[in-house]
């Protein structure tokens, strides 16, 4: 039930743009925030010593992907009935949406166009999906602009593109600049963001001076390509910890499909350092905007949370400087920064509250008490 003129007390709020008020409260009217009130005359939902802040902003999430009946990895509901792969899709968003991620762009499957398309009617996140990937590197320019063309009128709100290979397969440049020319450019043409998979500094450098808009991934990258981003206002989206850590948990549940081979778990062994490096790099470059994303498969949806974790504990980010980059930041990187991912007037009411203090305790991002998608209450403490 969504609740008109509803009055949130909590110890701290974070804005997501960088500031923080102490003991205040939100006034949230339907759907909408209408503004922070310092001096409440009531209170309607008192969060006691818990901060409240925007719903997290996930950019690269696999919402389908799932541990089927048997307990493999199946990414695209092979062997399921459509009903069943639905539930397993639908389940992990639920997930996520607990876990105070209240928006996710998913890269992608068409499963992801039907979680769409229900989330403003069940309790699931916002839904952003690129339908499917632009993965054949077989393809001519035009037949690139042609696939892009093709994922518009199935409606895709980000077209995914594949520059580069696997980690798993060593993450070498598979499109050239031609291709990724015309990628990017009909995509533009037709208002849609490219999100680009891309690991090393070839194929990053040909997908930035395309005018893509984000390079996924990015594990194998240098200095000056993190500066060529930098200059180009090209967001970064370096998913260095809780996709790895997930395969390694669930190792047996992959082991056997595709390049999840030995070889395959070997190379993302020696990705993990060389993806916190290029993070601690990217930290520390002028103007380089990093977003959250996680690339969560199957296992890890929920857990999205643990990777801001990591980025802050192991890559020595600010815990504010974290958050910004799940909420107002990712917002940007979406082109809804001006309805999602701060707290301010006339804004999306997608708001979580966690126990304690992130900015003290990173970990206060795992214990989710609160979660409000678009006004409604999903879950209270």
């Amino acid at each position: 039930m969504v609740l008109a003129a509803l009055v949130i007390h909590a110890a701290r709020i974070l804005d997501g743009r960088g500031h923080e008020v102490r003991n205040a409260a939100l006034v949230v009217d339907e759907s909408k925030i209408v503004r922070i009130d310092p001096h409440p005359a009531h209170v309607d939902i008192d969060l006691g010593d818990r901060t409240l802040m925007p719903g997290g902003i996930d950019t690269h999430v696999h919402i389908g992907w799932h541990f089927d009946k048997n307990g493999r990895s199946n990414d695209d509901g092979t062997g399921e009935s459509p009903d069943a792969y639905a539930m397993f899709a639908a389940e992990n968003a639920y997930k996520t949406l607990l876990g105070g991620v209240t928006t996710v762009q998913s890269l992608g499957a068409p499963i992801d166009k039907t979680i769409r398309d229900f989330s403003g009617r069940l309790p699931l996140p916002r839904v952003l999906t690129a339908v499917e990937p632009i993965t054949d590197s077989k393809l001519t320019p035009d037949q690139m602009r042609e696939a892009v063309r093709k994922r518009a009128a199935e409606g895709a709100d980000v077209i995914k593109i594949f520059a580069s290979q696997s980690i798993r397969n060593g993450g070498a440049p598979t499109m050239s600049q031609e291709q990724m020319d015309a990628a990017c450019g009909e995509a533009k043409k037709l208002g849609l963001r490219t999100a680009v998979h891309a690991h090393g500094p070839e194929s990053v450098k040909r997908s930035v001076l395309a005018g893509c808009t984000s390079i996924e991934h990015g594990a194998l990258l240098d200095q000056a390509t993190l500066d060529l981003m930098a200059e180009h206002a090209t967001f970064f989206d370096p998913n260095i910890d809780l996709v790895f850590r997930n395969y390694f948990e669930n190792k047996s549940h992959f082991l056997g499909i595709g390049n999840y081979t030995e070889e395959g778990f070997a190379q993302m062994q020696k990705a993990v350092p060389k993806a916190l490096n290029v993070f601690q790099m990217g930290l520390k470059t002028k103007g380089l905007k990093m977003v959250f994303g996680t690339d969560a498969v199957a296992g890890s949806h929920g857990r999205n949370f643990e990777e801001l974790v990591y980025r802050v504990q192991k890559g020595g980010q600010d815990p504010m400087q974290a958050i910004i980059s799940a909420t107002s930041l990712a917002a940007e990187s979406l082109g809804l920064g001006a309805s999602i991912g701060s707290i301010a007037p006339g804004y999306e009411a997608d708001l979580i509250a966690v126990d304690g203090d992130p900015l003290k305790d990173i970990t206060a991002l795992e214990r989710v008490v609160f979660v409000m998608k678009g006004g409604r209450v999903i879950k209270r403490p």
